[in-house]
This record gives structure tokens, C-alpha cells and sequence, in this order.
């Protein structure tokens, strides 16, 4: 905007200039031509009495001698009284000129070189005295360069003026705008205490009053959320506490095992909600260099975790590419909680004995987790994906799925909903390694081997 305001102001003052500095520089041309002529008039006027008198050759020497002229005049007097025609100072003007102006009887002006020369016509009883008189280039242009100087300092100086003015109006524009962009970026980046000066154009203050209502705003509403999550989790613990003294009395079986475990996990879920609650900022950052887990070995826990289940109810379950560490920029504890969506769906949404798969495909700059199984499949994907909606069945938030996309946009992945080999539903969790757009056709090869693998076996 700065610039583009310079930019106007550029143009704007540089036309008015031109049409104003050129039409006067003519002018003064034409005024110092016409000066230089009106000399030239006088210095003739001067001879016209002395003329008037006598037609004698040395008198009117002397008389043209004390015009002051030089040889920058002559006298061109006709024949008559049995005499010749007199010729007084050098004749620069064509004879053609000078019988041209003694026909008509009135001045004119003929160009000659070096100048112009003004013929300037007397009339006598003896005829018709032609009185040359010439006019230099230099008399004519007599302080035209001088003029046209001043006028383009005049212009210049008229140009840079208003491109500082423009500058500095454009300076008092665009730097409330600018702190207000700086500002927006501080409060996406997670700076809560991000504000902006109310100054500036009225506009701009304005917007800038407008953003600052907006930030308090979301201070209060992340302040609340925060309170809000930090007392419901707190209710939980009564709960659970209930349930880790139940699962105490349960006996040493695998079974209860599996149960208090269960529970611990779930208490240290619900105290890290807590504390991330009640924390002053939110974990805004993005994970650094180093950050992250090995998907393997996290796919490895759970599925130990969710084998017993399985087991017990008659399911057939295969795991694949879990062999080898495959590094991922995501959490620990947030890849735990997408896969337990994942698999927590297939034992909540698929009947009993029903085998499920899960695969591990490590790419150059993806890495894809499969979850299939056997069951009826999902009949509209895009409602099972959508925030909130669920399956309609009892205990079902609607956001399993929800958690794994957030996971996988997190790295610049997706997640689709497809059919599997299996007969039912594939969901492919899609975790970019470098966060650039997913390049998805170097592996959907490798997919397919390891379904028709998966299919034969």
C-alpha cells in the first residue's frame, strides 16, 4: 500500500507538472522572441526622423552609428531624382524580401543566417526607405535556458515533495496495518497476550479496537474451556477410584490384570488432561527436530492390549509391517489414542469373531497404518467422519474418527474410509513424514501387494 501510494502520487504530480512547466516554457520562448523583435522595432525607430530629414549617405551613417546597432542594420533606400539606390550597412536579407516588404508598405520578418532580420518599411516622397534591422539566434533565446532550468528545479523539486508527503501518509497507513498482521500471527502461533495499538486511520483503529475485543474474547473462551475440561476431568476421579478398588479385589487372572492396568491408564489420561487444563498457554508449537515416536513399537503395545479381547472373542487377527522402527513425527501417547479409536470401532461396530488386520507401510515420505476388518463395512463414510455424529449406537461420541484425522492433518496425512480384502472396512490413516502434501501414487503398489497378501493367507 505504501508503495503503491508513492506510486500515484508519482504520476499525479508528474502529469500536473508536465502540463503546467511545458505550456509556460513556451510561453517564455515566444515572450523572449517577441522582446528580441520590439528591440529591433525601437532601433529602427531611431532612424525614421534622421530619414524624414535628409537621404544624405554620410549623415545617415552617422545617424545609424548612433543607434548603437553596428553592422546589425541596414538602409535600404530606392531610386529617384536621377540618382541610384542607396545601400546603407551590410544587407542580410534577400533582395526578394526587401522589393516584397517596399510593395506592401508593412513590416515583415525574413529569416537570414545567424537569425532573422526585421524589415521595417518608411515611406518618402522620394518612395518607400526599407530599414533592416537583424536579430540574432542568441537575442531570440535570451534567457529561455535559464527559465526552462528554474521550471524543471521548480518540477523536480514539486515531484520529490509530494512522493515524501505520499511516503509518510503511506508510513502512517500501513504500519497500524502491519502490527495488526504481526498480531494475528502472534495470536495463531498460541501468543494469548498478543494486542494491537488502537492508532492510525480511523478505519485501522477501528480494526485494530476490534481485534483486541477478539483476543480477550478468545483468552476468556480458552480460559473457560480450560476450567471446564479440568472440572469435568476432576469428576472422573471418583469414578475411578471406585473401579481401581473393584479391580483390586479381582484376583491375579489375566483378565483383571488387563482391568487394572486398564484403569491406571485411564487415571493418568484423565490427570494429564487436567494439568494440560489448567496450564497457562496452550501447546501450540509444532514438534522439533527429534520429536515423535517409532509407530511399531506403539502398534506392537496396542495391539498386545486389544489380542486379549480379541481372544476371548473368537477374532482372527494378522499384523504386518511392524518388523523394523519406523520413526514418526507424532507423540507417543497421541498415536496410542488414535490406534485404540481404530480398534476400540472394530470390537464396538462388528460382531464377534469377526477377524480384523492391521499394516504398517513405511515410505520415503509417508507412513500408512491399515486398519481392516471383516465386518458389514460403513455404509456412508463422509457422516462417519464428520465431527460429532457418531454411529447412532449407544456410547458412540462421534469422535474416534475425528481424533485420527486431527492426528494425521497434524503432519500434512489424511485418513480415507474404503473397502478392505477382508470384505469390510480399510481405514488407512495416512502420517506424512515431512509435511508436505501426500504423495499417494509411489504406494498405493505396495498397498495393493499387501492386501492380495493379506487376502491369500
Amino acid at each position: 500500500m505504501r508503495w503503491a501510494l508513492v506510486k500515484v502520487c508519482l504520476a499525479v504530480t508528474a502529469m500536473v507538472v508536465v502540463a503546467f512547466a511545458v505550456p509556460l516554457g513556451l510561453v517564455i520562448k515566444e515572450m523572449a522572441r517577441d522582446r528580441a523583435f520590439s528591440n529591433a522595432e525601437r532601433e529602427a525607430a531611431v532612424v525614421v526622423p534622421a530619414l524624414s530629414i535628409t537621404t544624405d549617405r554620410e549623415q545617415l551613417e552617422r545617424v545609424v552609428a548612433s543607434a548603437g546597432s553596428d553592422d546589425g542594420m541596414a538602409v535600404h533606400i530606392p531610386a529617384g531624382d536621377g540618382r541610384g539606390a542607396v545601400d546603407l550597412g551590410r544587407q542580410r536579407a534577400a533582395d526578394a524580401d526587401i522589393a516584397a516588404v517596399r510593395k506592401l508598405g508593412r513590416a515583415s520578418t525574413a529569416e537570414v543566417p545567424g537569425g532573422s532580420a526585421l524589415l521595417q518599411p518608411v515611406a518618402l516622397s522620394l518612395g518607400t526607405v526599407v530599414i533592416e534591422v537583424f536579430v540574432p539566434e542568441s537575442a531570440v533565446s535570451n534567457g529561455v535556458a535559464t527559465a526552462w532550468a528554474v521550471l524543471a528545479a521548480v518540477g523536480a523539486g514539486l515531484v520529490v515533495g509530494s512522493v515524501a508527503v505520499a511516503d509518510r501518509l503511506g508510513v502512517r497507513m500501513v504500519q497500524p496495518a502491519q502490527r495488526l498482521v504481526e498480531g494475528a500471527h502472534e495470536l495463531g502461533e498460541g501468543k494469548l497476550g498478543a494486542r494491537v495499538p488502537e492508532e492510525g486511520p480511523n478505519e485501522l483503529r477501528l480494526a485494530a479496537v476490534a481485534f483486541n475485543s477478539m483476543a480477550d474474547q478468545v483468552v476468556q473462551l480458552l480460559a473457560n474451556e480450560r476450567e471446564l475440561a479440568a472440572d469435568l476431568s476432576h469428576r472422573l476421579r471418583t469414578p475411578l477410584t471406585v473401579l481401581r478398588l473393584n479391580a483390586a479385589s479381582l484376583g491375579d487372572s489375566p483378565a483383571a490384570e488387563q482391568t487394572r492396568t486398564a484403569v491406571a491408564q485411564l487415571e493418568r489420561e484423565v490427570d494429564t488432561i487436567i494439568r494440560t487444563a489448567r496450564e497457562a498457554k496452550p501447546q501450540t508449537a509444532a514438534a522439533g527436530p527429534g520429536a515423535g515416536c517409532d509407530a511399531a513399537e506403539v502398534v506392537r503395545e496396542r495391539m498386545a492390549f486389544w489380542s486379549a479381547l480379541a481372544e476371548d472373542e473368537g477374532r482372527k487377527v494378522r499384523l504386518a509391517g511392524v518388523d523394523r522402527p519406523v520413526r514418526i513425527p507424532v507423540a507417543r501417547a497421541d498415536l496410542a489414542a488414535a490406534l485404540d479409536a481404530l480398534l476400540g470401532n472394530v470390537f464396538r461396530h462388528t460382531p464377534e469373531g469377526t477377524a480384523f488386520a492391521v499394516d504398517v507401510h513405511n515410505g520415503d515420505d509417508a507412513v500408512i497404518v491399515l486398519v481392516s476388518d471383516a465386518g458389514p463395512g460403513i455404509p456412508d463414510p463422509e457422516t462417519a467422519m464428520a465431527r460429532g455424529r457418531g454411529s447412532g449406537a449407544a456410547g458412540s461420541t462421534g469422535l474416534g474418527l475425528d481424533i485420527v484425522r486431527r492426528l494425521a492433518e497434524s503432519t500434512g496425512g489424511d485418513v480415507r474410509i474404503g473397502s478392505s480384502v477382508l470384505g469390510g472396512t480399510e481405514i488407512r490413516l495416512w502420517l506424512q513424514l515431512d509435511g508436505r502434501e501426500p504423495v499417494r501414487r509411489g504406494h498405493r503398489g505396495a498397498m495393493r501387494r499387501r492386501r492380495r497378501a493379506a487376502a491369500a493367507g
